[in-house]
């Protein structure tokens, strides 16, 4: 699938540069594919180095969540980090 600009929004509201911003992502793709260099290209002109994505992916499979640091983002091109997935136990 390809990225969709429509479950893509910033979940910080400061505008400090000294400090990373936060975005929230919504996806079908599964980790494979929002982690390969130039899936969030449509979005180069909102995130910098430094910026995480919380991205909820496969939705439509088997759920997860991920924290996609974007560890570059030049020309256009915006490269993420294989991400770390958000694990948690729920005992009750």
């Amino acid at each position: 699938m390809a990225f969709n600009r429509d479950n893509f929004a910033k979940m910080s509201a400061h505008e400090n540069s000294n400090v990373p911003r936060m975005f929230g992502y919504a996806t079908v793709d599964l980790a494979a594919d929002v982690d390969t260099a130039g899936y969030f290209n449509d979005v180069s002109d909102q995130v910098g180095v430094g910026d995480l994505i919380y991205a909820h992916i496969d939705t439509d499979g088997t759920p997860a969540y991920m924290l996609y640091p974007v560890v570059s983002n030049s020309g256009g091109v915006v490269d993420v980090s294989d991400g770390t997935a958000i694990t948690a136990t729920d005992t009750d």
